[in-house]
Protein backbone atom coordinates (compact mmCIF):
# COMPACT_ATOMS: atom_id res chain seq x y z
CA UNK A 1 0.00 0.00 0.00
CA UNK A 2 2.94 2.34 0.72
CA UNK A 3 4.24 2.11 -2.89
CA UNK A 4 0.84 2.42 -4.55
CA UNK A 5 1.30 6.07 -5.61
CA UNK A 6 5.07 6.06 -6.39
CA UNK A 7 4.79 5.91 -10.15
CA UNK A 8 2.55 8.93 -10.81
CA UNK A 9 2.74 10.30 -14.36
CA UNK A 10 4.39 13.73 -14.66
CA UNK A 11 1.46 15.15 -16.61
CA UNK A 12 -0.70 14.75 -13.53
CA UNK A 13 1.23 17.54 -11.84
CA UNK A 14 0.70 21.24 -12.57
CA UNK A 15 2.58 24.19 -11.04
CA UNK A 16 0.50 26.96 -9.50
CA UNK A 17 1.13 30.47 -10.69
CA UNK A 18 2.96 32.40 -8.04
CA UNK A 19 0.97 35.56 -8.75
CA UNK A 20 -2.43 33.83 -8.50
CA UNK A 21 -4.79 34.82 -5.64
CA UNK A 22 -5.88 31.77 -3.77
CA UNK A 23 -8.97 31.94 -1.58
CA UNK A 24 -11.89 29.83 -0.43
CA UNK A 25 -14.87 29.54 -2.69
CA UNK A 26 -17.85 31.75 -1.88
CA UNK A 27 -20.52 30.04 0.17
CA UNK A 28 -23.43 28.97 -2.01
CA UNK A 29 -25.95 29.27 0.83
CA UNK A 30 -26.98 32.43 2.62
CA UNK A 31 -25.79 32.80 6.19
CA UNK A 32 -28.62 32.41 8.70
CA UNK A 33 -28.61 34.19 12.04
CA UNK A 34 -29.96 33.02 15.39
CA UNK A 35 -33.39 34.61 15.06
CA UNK A 36 -33.70 33.65 11.38
CA UNK A 37 -32.99 30.06 12.29
CA UNK A 38 -35.57 30.21 15.09
CA UNK A 39 -38.14 31.65 12.67
CA UNK A 40 -37.47 28.84 10.21
CA UNK A 41 -38.06 26.27 12.92
CA UNK A 42 -41.17 28.09 14.13
CA UNK A 43 -42.71 28.01 10.64
CA UNK A 44 -42.46 24.25 10.60
CA UNK A 45 -44.75 24.07 13.63
CA UNK A 46 -48.11 24.32 11.88
CA UNK A 47 -50.25 24.52 15.00
CA UNK A 48 -48.17 27.42 16.33
CA UNK A 49 -48.39 29.26 13.01
CA UNK A 50 -52.18 28.88 13.01
CA UNK A 51 -52.25 30.07 16.63
CA UNK A 52 -50.19 33.13 15.67
CA UNK A 53 -52.71 34.04 12.96
CA UNK A 54 -55.60 33.58 15.39
CA UNK A 55 -53.87 35.86 17.91
CA UNK A 56 -53.35 38.45 15.19
CA UNK A 57 -57.03 38.24 14.25
CA UNK A 58 -58.14 38.63 17.87
CA UNK A 59 -55.85 41.64 18.32
CA UNK A 60 -57.27 43.25 15.17
CA UNK A 61 -60.77 42.49 16.46
CA UNK A 62 -60.02 44.15 19.81
CA UNK A 63 -58.73 47.26 18.04
CA UNK A 64 -61.34 47.47 15.27
CA UNK A 65 -64.57 46.25 16.95
CA UNK A 66 -65.27 49.42 18.97
CA UNK A 67 -64.38 51.51 15.90
CA UNK A 68 -66.67 49.79 13.40
CA UNK A 69 -69.53 49.31 15.84
CA UNK A 70 -72.39 51.77 15.47
CA UNK A 71 -72.47 52.14 19.24
CA UNK A 72 -70.29 53.27 22.09
CA UNK A 73 -69.65 51.37 25.32
CA UNK A 74 -71.77 53.99 27.10
CA UNK A 75 -74.80 53.40 24.85
CA UNK A 76 -77.23 51.48 27.03
CA UNK A 77 -80.89 50.57 26.71
CA UNK A 78 -83.21 49.37 29.45
CA UNK A 79 -85.49 47.48 27.02
CA UNK A 80 -83.14 45.69 24.63
CA UNK A 81 -81.28 43.79 27.35
CA UNK A 82 -79.75 40.37 26.64
CA UNK A 83 -81.28 40.41 23.17
CA UNK A 84 -80.01 38.01 20.48
CA UNK A 85 -77.79 38.99 17.50
CA UNK A 86 -79.63 41.12 14.96
CA UNK A 87 -78.64 42.87 11.76
CA UNK A 88 -81.74 44.05 9.83
CA UNK A 89 -80.04 43.98 6.42
CA UNK A 90 -79.10 40.31 6.90
CA UNK A 91 -82.40 39.42 8.59
CA UNK A 92 -84.30 40.67 5.53
CA UNK A 93 -82.48 38.09 3.39
CA UNK A 94 -84.18 35.27 5.27
CA UNK A 95 -80.99 33.30 5.86
CA UNK A 96 -81.92 32.38 9.42
CA UNK A 97 -78.92 34.15 10.95
CA UNK A 98 -78.57 37.51 12.71
CA UNK A 99 -82.34 37.88 12.57
CA UNK A 100 -82.89 38.63 16.26
CA UNK A 101 -84.78 35.40 16.67
CA UNK A 102 -85.60 33.57 19.83
CA UNK A 103 -87.96 30.69 20.51
CA UNK A 104 -90.97 30.94 22.81
CA UNK A 105 -92.96 27.91 23.94
CA UNK A 106 -96.68 27.26 23.98
CA UNK A 107 -98.15 30.53 22.78
CA UNK A 108 -101.93 30.61 22.78
CA UNK A 109 -104.16 32.31 20.24
CA UNK A 110 -104.54 35.51 22.27
CA UNK A 111 -100.78 35.95 22.58
CA UNK A 112 -100.40 35.35 18.85
CA UNK A 113 -103.15 37.90 18.30
CA UNK A 114 -101.14 40.59 20.11
CA UNK A 115 -98.15 39.83 17.90
CA UNK A 116 -100.39 40.10 14.85
CA UNK A 117 -101.58 43.47 16.15
CA UNK A 118 -97.99 44.74 16.37
CA UNK A 119 -97.37 43.63 12.79
CA UNK A 120 -100.58 45.24 11.53
CA UNK A 121 -99.88 48.59 13.17
CA UNK A 122 -96.13 48.97 12.68
CA UNK A 123 -95.45 46.86 9.59
CA UNK A 124 -92.77 44.93 11.54
CA UNK A 125 -93.96 41.33 11.95
CA UNK A 126 -92.54 39.75 15.13
CA UNK A 127 -93.45 36.21 14.01
CA UNK A 128 -90.77 34.42 11.99
CA UNK A 129 -92.12 30.88 12.16
CA UNK A 130 -95.31 29.64 13.84
CA UNK A 131 -95.88 26.50 11.78
CA UNK A 132 -95.83 24.07 14.70
CA UNK A 133 -99.47 24.15 15.83
CA UNK A 134 -101.38 21.75 18.04
CA UNK A 135 -105.18 21.68 17.93
CA UNK A 136 -107.77 20.18 20.24
CA UNK A 137 -111.51 20.46 20.76
CA UNK A 138 -113.22 21.77 23.90
CA UNK A 139 -116.86 22.42 24.80
CA UNK A 140 -117.73 26.06 25.47
CA UNK A 141 -121.34 27.05 26.20
CA UNK A 142 -122.47 23.68 24.97
CA UNK A 143 -120.67 23.96 21.61
CA UNK A 144 -117.44 22.32 20.43
CA UNK A 145 -114.67 24.85 19.88
CA UNK A 146 -111.29 24.24 18.26
CA UNK A 147 -108.39 25.54 20.36
CA UNK A 148 -104.84 26.06 19.13
CA UNK A 149 -101.46 26.04 20.85
CA UNK A 150 -98.41 27.34 19.02
CA UNK A 151 -95.35 25.30 19.98
CA UNK A 152 -91.78 26.62 19.64
CA UNK A 153 -92.74 29.88 17.99
CA UNK A 154 -89.75 31.65 16.47
CA UNK A 155 -90.08 35.41 16.93
CA UNK A 156 -88.03 38.53 16.35
CA UNK A 157 -87.27 39.70 19.89
CA UNK A 158 -86.80 43.34 18.83
CA UNK A 159 -90.16 43.63 17.07
CA UNK A 160 -91.84 41.55 19.76
CA UNK A 161 -91.25 44.27 22.36
CA UNK A 162 -93.91 46.22 20.51
CA UNK A 163 -95.12 49.58 21.79
CA UNK A 164 -94.99 51.23 25.18
CA UNK A 165 -96.15 54.36 26.96
CA UNK A 166 -93.42 56.76 28.03
CA UNK A 167 -93.25 60.26 29.48
CA UNK A 168 -90.88 62.59 27.65
CA UNK A 169 -90.01 66.25 27.87
CA UNK A 170 -91.60 68.77 25.57
CA UNK A 171 -88.24 69.36 23.91
CA UNK A 172 -87.90 65.66 23.11
CA UNK A 173 -91.47 65.55 21.82
CA UNK A 174 -90.66 68.28 19.32
CA UNK A 175 -87.33 66.62 18.46
CA UNK A 176 -89.08 63.33 17.65
CA UNK A 177 -91.52 65.12 15.35
CA UNK A 178 -88.65 66.76 13.51
CA UNK A 179 -86.79 63.44 13.22
CA UNK A 180 -89.91 61.69 11.90
CA UNK A 181 -90.35 64.32 9.19
CA UNK A 182 -86.71 64.03 8.19
CA UNK A 183 -86.45 60.22 8.11
CA UNK A 184 -90.08 59.34 7.33
CA UNK A 185 -90.08 56.74 10.08
CA UNK A 186 -92.99 56.52 12.50
CA UNK A 187 -91.93 56.66 16.15
CA UNK A 188 -95.01 58.06 17.89
CA UNK A 189 -98.27 56.19 17.28
CA UNK A 190 -101.83 57.34 18.02
CA UNK A 191 -102.70 57.37 21.70
CA UNK A 192 -104.98 54.69 23.13
CA UNK A 193 -106.99 54.90 26.35
CA UNK A 194 -107.84 51.66 28.08
CA UNK A 195 -111.51 52.52 28.36
CA UNK A 196 -111.65 52.81 24.58
CA UNK A 197 -110.03 49.39 24.15
CA UNK A 198 -112.55 47.72 26.46
CA UNK A 199 -115.54 49.84 25.55
CA UNK A 200 -118.72 48.19 26.86
CA UNK A 201 -116.78 45.51 28.77
CA UNK A 202 -117.82 45.08 32.41
CA UNK A 203 -115.59 44.11 35.32
CA UNK A 204 -112.08 45.02 36.39
CA UNK A 205 -109.94 45.96 33.44
CA UNK A 206 -106.59 44.21 32.97
CA UNK A 207 -103.19 45.87 33.12
CA UNK A 208 -102.57 48.44 30.40
CA UNK A 209 -100.75 47.10 27.33
CA UNK A 210 -99.52 49.69 24.81
CA UNK A 211 -99.32 47.05 22.06
CA UNK A 212 -103.08 46.53 22.21
CA UNK A 213 -104.45 49.31 20.02
CA UNK A 214 -107.64 47.56 18.89
CA UNK A 215 -111.04 47.09 20.50
CA UNK A 216 -111.51 43.99 22.64
CA UNK A 217 -114.73 42.21 23.53
CA UNK A 218 -113.56 40.92 26.91
CA UNK A 219 -110.81 41.38 29.48
CA UNK A 220 -108.87 38.47 27.98
CA UNK A 221 -107.95 40.72 25.03
CA UNK A 222 -110.16 38.89 22.55
CA UNK A 223 -110.17 41.30 19.62
CA UNK A 224 -113.19 42.53 17.76
CA UNK A 225 -112.95 42.32 14.00
CA UNK A 226 -114.78 44.10 11.23
CA UNK A 227 -116.40 42.44 8.23
CA UNK A 228 -113.01 42.13 6.55
CA UNK A 229 -111.55 40.26 9.54
CA UNK A 230 -109.37 43.22 10.40
CA UNK A 231 -108.75 44.86 13.78
CA UNK A 232 -111.05 47.69 14.81
CA UNK A 233 -108.87 50.62 16.03
CA UNK A 234 -109.42 52.07 19.51
CA UNK A 235 -107.41 55.22 18.86
CA UNK A 236 -108.34 58.36 20.78
CA UNK A 237 -110.04 61.02 18.65
CA UNK A 238 -111.05 63.39 21.47
CA UNK A 239 -108.99 66.50 20.71
CA UNK A 240 -109.80 67.95 24.14
CA UNK A 241 -107.48 65.33 25.61
CA UNK A 242 -104.64 66.11 23.22
CA UNK A 243 -101.44 67.75 24.40
CA UNK A 244 -101.29 71.51 24.21
CA UNK A 245 -98.13 71.11 22.17
CA UNK A 246 -99.38 70.54 18.64
CA UNK A 247 -98.46 67.36 16.78
CA UNK A 248 -97.35 68.34 13.29
CA UNK A 249 -95.48 65.35 12.01
CA UNK A 250 -95.76 61.96 10.32
CA UNK A 251 -99.12 60.25 10.76
CA UNK A 252 -100.13 56.63 10.29
CA UNK A 253 -101.90 55.50 7.14
CA UNK A 254 -105.59 56.35 7.19
CA UNK A 255 -105.26 59.18 9.69
CA UNK A 256 -107.01 62.26 8.34
CA UNK A 257 -105.78 64.46 11.15
CA UNK A 258 -108.32 63.57 13.83
CA UNK A 259 -106.22 61.15 15.91
CA UNK A 260 -104.53 62.16 19.17
CA UNK A 261 -100.80 61.37 19.39
CA UNK A 262 -99.93 62.74 22.83
CA UNK A 263 -101.44 63.90 26.08
CA UNK A 264 -100.05 66.20 28.76
CA UNK A 265 -98.78 64.59 31.95
CA UNK A 266 -97.84 67.41 34.29
CA UNK A 267 -94.84 69.17 32.80
CA UNK A 268 -94.12 66.12 30.58
CA UNK A 269 -95.77 64.69 27.51
CA UNK A 270 -97.08 61.12 27.52
CA UNK A 271 -96.80 59.33 24.19
CA UNK A 272 -97.11 55.84 22.77
CA UNK A 273 -93.98 54.81 20.89
CA UNK A 274 -92.78 51.78 18.96
CA UNK A 275 -89.60 51.03 20.87
CA UNK A 276 -87.70 49.72 17.83
CA UNK A 277 -88.05 53.03 15.97
CA UNK A 278 -87.72 55.01 19.21
CA UNK A 279 -84.33 53.35 19.63
CA UNK A 280 -83.44 54.54 16.13
CA UNK A 281 -84.33 58.08 17.13
CA UNK A 282 -82.38 57.96 20.40
CA UNK A 283 -79.21 56.52 18.84
CA UNK A 284 -79.66 57.82 15.29
CA UNK A 285 -78.94 54.33 13.96
CA UNK A 286 -80.72 51.04 13.38
CA UNK A 287 -80.11 48.34 16.02
CA UNK A 288 -77.19 46.40 14.48
CA UNK A 289 -75.94 43.91 17.04
CA UNK A 290 -73.61 41.29 15.55
CA UNK A 291 -73.26 39.58 18.93
CA UNK A 292 -76.54 40.76 20.47
CA UNK A 293 -76.74 42.88 23.62
CA UNK A 294 -75.52 42.38 27.18
CA UNK A 295 -77.25 42.82 30.52
CA UNK A 296 -77.00 46.62 30.25
CA UNK A 297 -78.45 46.73 26.73
CA UNK A 298 -75.04 47.52 25.23
CA UNK A 299 -73.71 46.23 21.94
CA UNK A 300 -71.90 43.01 22.94
CA UNK A 301 -69.68 43.25 19.85
CA UNK A 302 -68.33 46.60 21.05
CA UNK A 303 -68.20 45.51 24.70
CA UNK A 304 -66.06 42.44 23.95
CA UNK A 305 -63.71 44.58 21.89
CA UNK A 306 -63.30 47.09 24.73
CA UNK A 307 -62.78 44.34 27.31
CA UNK A 308 -60.29 42.57 25.04
CA UNK A 309 -58.28 45.76 24.60
CA UNK A 310 -57.78 46.06 28.32
CA UNK A 311 -56.98 42.36 28.80
CA UNK A 312 -54.35 42.35 26.07
CA UNK A 313 -52.73 45.66 27.03
CA UNK A 314 -52.73 44.75 30.71
CA UNK A 315 -51.22 41.30 30.07
CA UNK A 316 -48.50 42.64 27.76
CA UNK A 317 -47.62 45.46 30.17
CA UNK A 318 -47.46 43.11 33.16
CA UNK A 319 -45.34 40.63 31.22
CA UNK A 320 -42.96 43.36 30.03
CA UNK A 321 -42.45 44.75 33.55
CA UNK A 322 -42.01 41.27 35.02
CA UNK A 323 -39.52 40.46 32.25
CA UNK A 324 -37.49 43.60 33.04
CA UNK A 325 -37.45 43.08 36.81
CA UNK A 326 -36.93 39.33 36.60
CA UNK A 327 -34.18 39.63 34.00
CA UNK A 328 -32.17 42.12 36.06
CA UNK A 329 -32.74 40.25 39.34
CA UNK A 330 -31.87 36.86 37.85
CA UNK A 331 -28.85 38.25 36.00
CA UNK A 332 -27.32 39.51 39.24
CA UNK A 333 -28.04 36.19 40.94
CA UNK A 334 -26.63 34.02 38.18
CA UNK A 335 -23.57 36.12 37.39
CA UNK A 336 -22.26 36.81 40.89
CA UNK A 337 -23.52 33.70 42.66
CA UNK A 338 -22.22 33.02 46.17
CA UNK A 339 -23.73 34.72 49.21
CA UNK A 340 -25.52 37.33 47.07
CA UNK A 341 -27.28 34.61 45.10
CA UNK A 342 -28.21 32.86 48.33
CA UNK A 343 -29.65 36.04 49.85
CA UNK A 344 -31.64 37.02 46.77
CA UNK A 345 -32.90 33.47 46.37
CA UNK A 346 -34.28 33.43 49.92
CA UNK A 347 -36.10 36.72 49.24
CA UNK A 348 -37.66 35.15 46.14
CA UNK A 349 -38.70 32.09 48.17
CA UNK A 350 -40.45 34.26 50.76
CA UNK A 351 -42.35 36.26 48.15
CA UNK A 352 -43.30 33.17 46.13
CA UNK A 353 -44.83 31.63 49.24
CA UNK A 354 -47.45 34.39 49.47
CA UNK A 355 -50.78 33.32 47.89
CA UNK A 356 -51.71 35.61 45.02
CA UNK A 357 -55.28 35.95 46.30
CA UNK A 358 -53.99 37.24 49.64
CA UNK A 359 -51.68 39.70 47.89
CA UNK A 360 -54.38 41.19 45.69
CA UNK A 361 -56.86 41.38 48.59
CA UNK A 362 -54.38 43.24 50.79
CA UNK A 363 -53.46 45.60 47.96
CA UNK A 364 -57.12 46.39 47.27
CA UNK A 365 -57.99 46.93 50.93
CA UNK A 366 -54.96 48.93 52.07
CA UNK A 367 -53.10 50.29 49.05
CA UNK A 368 -55.89 51.19 46.63
CA UNK A 369 -57.58 53.81 48.90
CA UNK A 370 -54.26 55.69 49.19
CA UNK A 371 -53.67 55.95 45.43
CA UNK A 372 -56.58 58.21 44.53
CA UNK A 373 -59.08 57.88 41.71
CA UNK A 374 -57.29 55.08 39.87
CA UNK A 375 -56.10 53.37 43.03
CA UNK A 376 -57.96 50.11 42.41
CA UNK A 377 -56.47 49.76 38.92
CA UNK A 378 -52.93 50.63 40.05
CA UNK A 379 -53.18 48.25 43.02
CA UNK A 380 -54.43 45.52 40.69
CA UNK A 381 -51.42 46.07 38.45
CA UNK A 382 -48.94 46.13 41.35
CA UNK A 383 -50.40 42.88 42.72
CA UNK A 384 -49.41 41.14 39.49
CA UNK A 385 -45.94 42.70 39.66
CA UNK A 386 -45.34 41.85 43.33
CA UNK A 387 -44.65 38.18 42.68
CA UNK A 388 -44.99 37.82 38.92
CA UNK A 389 -41.30 38.41 38.20
CA UNK A 390 -40.06 35.50 40.33
CA UNK A 391 -40.44 32.86 37.62
CA UNK A 392 -38.63 35.08 35.12
CA UNK A 393 -35.76 35.72 37.54
CA UNK A 394 -35.33 31.98 38.15
CA UNK A 395 -35.17 31.34 34.40
CA UNK A 396 -32.65 34.14 33.86
CA UNK A 397 -30.53 32.88 36.75
CA UNK A 398 -30.31 29.43 35.13
CA UNK A 399 -29.28 30.92 31.81
CA UNK A 400 -26.54 33.03 33.42
CA UNK A 401 -25.20 30.04 35.32
CA UNK A 402 -25.15 28.17 32.03
CA UNK A 403 -23.27 30.78 29.98
CA UNK A 404 -21.03 32.61 32.47
CA UNK A 405 -18.27 29.99 32.23
CA UNK A 406 -18.22 29.98 28.42
CA UNK A 407 -15.04 30.76 26.52
CA UNK A 408 -16.35 34.00 25.01
CA UNK A 409 -17.21 35.28 28.50
CA UNK A 410 -13.73 34.42 29.75
CA UNK A 411 -12.21 36.16 26.71
CA UNK A 412 -14.26 39.30 27.38
CA UNK A 413 -13.12 39.37 31.00
CA UNK A 414 -9.51 38.86 29.91
CA UNK A 415 -9.78 41.86 27.60
CA UNK A 416 -10.92 43.98 30.54
CA UNK A 417 -14.70 44.10 29.98
CA UNK A 418 -16.60 45.25 33.03
CA UNK A 419 -19.24 43.11 34.72
CA UNK A 420 -22.13 45.14 33.31
CA UNK A 421 -20.85 44.76 29.76
CA UNK A 422 -20.26 41.05 30.17
CA UNK A 423 -23.71 40.52 31.67
CA UNK A 424 -25.82 42.52 29.23
CA UNK A 425 -23.64 42.59 26.11
CA UNK A 426 -22.40 39.01 25.99
CA UNK A 427 -24.49 36.70 28.21
CA UNK A 428 -27.91 38.34 28.08
CA UNK A 429 -28.35 38.19 24.26
CA UNK A 430 -27.81 34.42 24.37
CA UNK A 431 -30.47 34.03 27.06
CA UNK A 432 -33.08 36.41 25.67
CA UNK A 433 -34.64 33.85 23.32
CA UNK A 434 -35.70 31.58 26.16
CA UNK A 435 -36.83 34.57 28.21
CA UNK A 436 -39.02 35.99 25.45
CA UNK A 437 -40.53 32.54 25.00
CA UNK A 438 -41.33 32.41 28.70
CA UNK A 439 -42.84 35.89 28.48
CA UNK A 440 -45.16 34.70 25.71
CA UNK A 441 -46.31 31.90 27.98
CA UNK A 442 -46.88 34.34 30.87
CA UNK A 443 -49.34 36.48 28.87
CA UNK A 444 -52.17 33.89 28.80
CA UNK A 445 -51.67 33.31 32.53
CA UNK A 446 -52.15 37.01 33.25
CA UNK A 447 -55.23 37.18 31.02
CA UNK A 448 -56.69 34.11 32.71
CA UNK A 449 -56.09 35.54 36.20
CA UNK A 450 -57.50 38.96 35.29
CA UNK A 451 -60.59 37.39 33.72
CA UNK A 452 -61.13 35.08 36.69
CA UNK A 453 -60.86 37.90 39.23
CA UNK A 454 -63.31 40.14 37.39
CA UNK A 455 -65.60 37.17 36.72
CA UNK A 456 -65.74 36.40 40.45
CA UNK A 457 -66.30 40.14 41.12
CA UNK A 458 -63.27 40.29 43.39
CA UNK A 459 -62.33 43.47 41.56
CA UNK A 460 -64.48 45.74 39.41
CA UNK A 461 -62.63 47.38 36.53
CA UNK A 462 -65.73 48.58 34.67
CA UNK A 463 -65.35 52.11 36.05
CA UNK A 464 -61.94 52.38 34.36
CA UNK A 465 -62.36 50.28 31.21
CA UNK A 466 -66.11 50.43 30.57
CA UNK A 467 -66.28 46.67 30.87
CA UNK A 468 -64.10 43.56 30.97
CA UNK A 469 -64.33 40.05 29.56
CA UNK A 470 -64.71 38.63 33.06
CA UNK A 471 -67.58 40.98 33.85
CA UNK A 472 -69.34 40.06 30.59
CA UNK A 473 -68.98 36.36 31.41
CA UNK A 474 -70.32 36.94 34.90
CA UNK A 475 -73.39 38.68 33.49
CA UNK A 476 -73.78 35.95 30.89
CA UNK A 477 -73.79 33.26 33.55
CA UNK A 478 -76.93 34.74 35.12
CA UNK A 479 -78.79 34.89 31.79
CA UNK A 480 -77.15 31.94 30.02
CA UNK A 481 -80.29 29.80 29.83
CA UNK A 482 -82.52 32.44 28.23
CA UNK A 483 -79.78 34.31 26.35
CA UNK A 484 -76.89 31.89 25.68
CA UNK A 485 -75.11 34.38 23.41
CA UNK A 486 -74.25 36.57 26.41
CA UNK A 487 -72.00 33.82 27.73
CA UNK A 488 -71.00 32.19 24.44
CA UNK A 489 -69.20 35.07 22.72
CA UNK A 490 -67.07 36.32 25.68
CA UNK A 491 -66.17 32.73 26.63
CA UNK A 492 -65.32 31.88 23.02
CA UNK A 493 -63.03 34.91 22.76
CA UNK A 494 -61.16 34.06 25.98
CA UNK A 495 -60.88 30.38 25.04
CA UNK A 496 -59.44 31.14 21.62
CA UNK A 497 -57.04 33.69 23.07
CA UNK A 498 -55.69 31.42 25.82
CA UNK A 499 -55.39 28.32 23.65
CA UNK A 500 -53.71 30.26 20.85
CA UNK A 501 -51.23 31.98 23.18
CA UNK A 502 -50.26 28.63 24.73
CA UNK A 503 -49.74 27.01 21.32
CA UNK A 504 -47.85 30.11 20.14
CA UNK A 505 -45.65 30.09 23.25
CA UNK A 506 -44.92 26.38 22.88
CA UNK A 507 -43.88 26.98 19.28
CA UNK A 508 -41.53 29.79 20.34
CA UNK A 509 -40.05 27.63 23.06
CA UNK A 510 -39.26 24.83 20.62
CA UNK A 511 -37.84 27.31 18.10
CA UNK A 512 -35.54 29.12 20.53
CA UNK A 513 -34.46 26.16 22.63
CA UNK A 514 -30.96 25.17 21.42
CA UNK A 515 -31.34 21.63 22.77
CA UNK A 516 -33.94 20.82 20.10
CA UNK A 517 -32.07 22.44 17.23
CA UNK A 518 -31.35 20.00 14.40
CA UNK A 519 -34.05 17.54 15.50
CA UNK A 520 -36.99 17.17 13.15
Amino acid sequence: MANEYINIPKEKFEFANSDAKLHDEKLQTKARGYFADALRRFRKNKSSVVAAWIILFLIIFAIAAPMISSFDIEDKDDVFRNFPPFVPAIADLGLGILDGSKTVDDYNELEMQILAGIAAETGCDPVIDASNVEEWSVIEKGKPVIKKSYVNVEVNAYYMKGLRFINISREEFLAIQEWQNEHQIQVIYPYVFQQDVFEGVKGNLPKEDASVWYKCKDTKFNARYDDNKEFIPAYCTDQTKASKIPYDSLRIEGDEGDLVYAIDKGSAVRVRVFHYTYYQFKNNTTPNFFFGTDDFGRDLFCAIGMGARFSLLFAVLVSAVNLTIGAFYGAVQGYYGGWLDLLLDRISDILSGMPFMVVITLFQLHLAPKLGEYGALVAFFLAFIATGWIGMSALTRKQFYRFKSSEYVMAAKTLGARDGRVMFKHIFPNAIGTMVTSCALVIPGVISSETSLTYLKIIDLAQFTGTSIGQLMSQGQATGLDSPHTMLFPALFVSLLLISFNLFGNGLRDAFNPSTRGEE
